[in-house]
C-alpha cells in the first residue's frame, strides 16, 4: 500500500509526464484495434457477399460467337440446351458433382392471390439449385425430383412476394397462387437476400419448359466441382470445359465470347488472395503504430528517471536498497501502461462497436439491388487483449533498463545530477 500511495503521489506531481505516458499507451492500443476493426468490416461484407454461393461452382451462360466457324460465321447467339447439360454431367465426371439448369422469364409474369398481385421473374430450376445458390427457407421446402419428375404445378416464393400477396404471409403456406393463367401451390417460402431483388420465384425445370414451351432449351447451367484449389487450375478446367461447350454449337473451341462464364473459384481465389494482403497489411500499419506506442513509453521513462536522480540519490543517501528504486520505477510502469492499456482498448472496443451500430448495418444501393459495404467491424476480445499484454510489457521492458542504471548510481553521483 506504501508504495502504491508513493506511485500515485509521484502521479499526482508530475501529471504532464503521466499523462503523456498515458496517451502512448492509450494510442497505440486504441489505433491497432480500430484499424483492425475497420478492416475487418470491409472484409466481412466481401466474405458475406461470396458466401451466397457455394465458392466451387461455375454458372454458364450462352454468349455470340466472335468467330466464323466450320463455315458460319461470326455474331451468332449461342442458346444452352440438354445436350450442355449432359456433356457437363458426363465428360468432366472427375471433376463436376452437382449439375442444374435455370431458366428464367420476366416479361409479362404475375403471381396473384385475391386481389393482391406482383410481377416477379419466374424462374425454372432443378433441386439442386438451391444446394450451390445457399437460400435460406423460412417455411416450406423447396423444389424435389418428384416435382421435377410429374411435372409439379409448386412454386417456391421470397418473403417479400408472399408479403404483397398476403401481410400474414406464413398463410400463403400450402395455398394456391395464380401464376398467369395456370393455379401453382406454394410449397416454399425463402428469406431474401439484401444483395438481390427478391422478387424471383422458382418453380420445377420441367414444369417451366412445358409451361413456356421452352423445348431443349435450359437458359443457364450452374454446377459444382471439386479438386481445383489454384487460379491456373482453375482456368485450364474452364478453358477444357468452354472447348466441349462450343463444339456442341458449332463454335470456335477458343471463343470465349460464345460461352460466357461465372467462374467463382476463380472469383474465390482471388478474393482469398486480396483479404490476406489486406490483413497482412493491416497488420503492420497496426504493429508499427504498436511500436510507435512503445518508443514514446521508453523515451517518456528514460526522461522520467532523468528527472528523478536527484530524488534516487537522496533515498539511496538515507538507506534504500537499490531494489527499492528498481521496483518502485517497475512498479509505476506496470500500474501506468496496464491501466492506460485498458482505457485504449475499451476506446477502441467502444470505437467498433459505432462503426457497427452505424454504417455497419449501411447499404449501398446499387439500383436494381443493394449492397452491403460494411460488415461487424469488429475484433476479437483475444486480439484486444494481446495488444493489450504487448504493451504492459513493452512498458515493463522499457522501464526496465533505465530504473536499472537508476538503481545503481552512486548517490554521491545523483546528488551533484540536480
Amino acid at each position: 500500500m506504501e508504495l502504491l500511495k508513493e506511485i500515485w503521489s509521484s502521479a499526482k506531481r508530475n501529471k504532464l509526464r503521466t499523462s503523456l505516458t498515458g496517451f502512448a499507451v492509450a494510442w497505440g492500443i486504441f489505433m491497432i484495434i480500430f484499424l483492425l476493426g475497420a478492416g475487418n468490416g470491409l472484409i466481412n461484407a466481401q466474405m458475406d457477399h461470396m458466401n451466397n454461393h457455394v465458392k466451387n461452382s461455375m454458372k454458364i451462360y450462352g454468349g455470340q460467337t466472335s468467330k466464323p466457324y466450320n463455315g458460319l460465321k461470326e455474331g451468332r447467339w449461342i442458346s444452352l440446351d440438354d445436350k450442355d447439360i449432359s456433356t457437363t454431367k458426363n465428360a468432366f465426371t472427375e471433376n463436376v458433382d452437382i449439375v442444374g439448369g435455370e431458366i428464367a422469364e420476366s416479361s409479362g409474369q404475375s403471381i396473384s392471390y385475391g386481389e393482391n398481385y406482383v410481377s416477379p421473374t419466374i424462374t425454372g430450376v432443378a433441386p439442386e439449385y438451391m444446394q450451390i445458390e445457399k437460400y435460406e427457407l423460412l417455411h416450406g421446402r423447396f423444389i424435389n425430383n418428384l416435382d421435377m419428375k410429374e411435372q409439379r404445378k409448386v412454386i417456391v416464393i421470397s418473403k417479400r412476394i408472399a408479403k404483397e400477396l398476403d401481410k400474414s404471409y406464413e398463410r400463403l403456406l400450402g395455398k394456391y397462387v395464380k401464376v398467369n393463367n395456370f393455379a401453382f401451390k406454394v410449397v416454399g417460402i425463402y428469406k431474401e437476400d439484401e444483395s438481390e431483388q427478391a422478387m424471383e420465384a422458382f418453380c420445377p425445370f420441367t414444369t417451366f419448359k412445358t409451361m413456356f414451351g421452352k423445348g431443349d432449351k435450359v437458359g443457364n447451367i450452374i454446377f459444382t466441382f471439386h479438386g481445383i484449389n489454384t487460379l491456373e487450375e482453375s482456368e485450364a478446367f474452364e478453358k477444357k470445359y468452354r472447348q466441349k461447350i462450343n463444339r456442341n454449337h458449332d463454335a470456335a473451341p477458343d471463343d470465349e465470347s460464345a460461352l460466357w462464364r461465372w467462374n467463382r473459384t476463380s472469383d474465390s481465389i482471388q478474393m482469398d488472395t486480396g483479404i490476406s494482403i489486406i490483413r497482412t497489411a493491416l497488420w503492420i500499419i497496426g504493429l508499427l503504430t504498436l511500436l510507435s506506442g512503445i518508443v514514446g513509453i521508453s523515451n517518456i521513462m528514460l526522461i522520467t528517471v532523468k528527472e528523478r536522480t536527484h530524488e534516487f540519490g537522496i533515498r539511496k543517501a538515507i538507506g534504500a536498497k537499490p531494489m527499492s528504486i528498481l521496483k518502485l520505477i517497475i512498479t509505476e510502469s506496470i500500474i501506468i501502461t496496464s491501466f492506460f492499456g485498458y482505457v485504449g482498448m475499451m476506446a477502441g472496443i467502444l470505437a467498433n462497436e459505432w462503426m457497427d451500430a452505424t454504417i455497419g448495418h449501411e447499404t449501398m444501393d446499387m439500383g436494381i439491388y443493394q449492397e452491403t459495404m460494411f460488415l461487424n467491424p469488429t475484433v476479437g476480445l483475444d486480439v484486444c487483449i494481446e495488444a493489450t499484454v504487448i504493451m504492459i510489457v513493452a512498458g515493463t521492458i522499457a522501464g526496465i533498463i533505465p530504473a536499472w542504471k537508476a538503481a545503481r548510481i552512486r548517490p554521491i553521483k545523483a546528488l551533484m545530477a540536480n
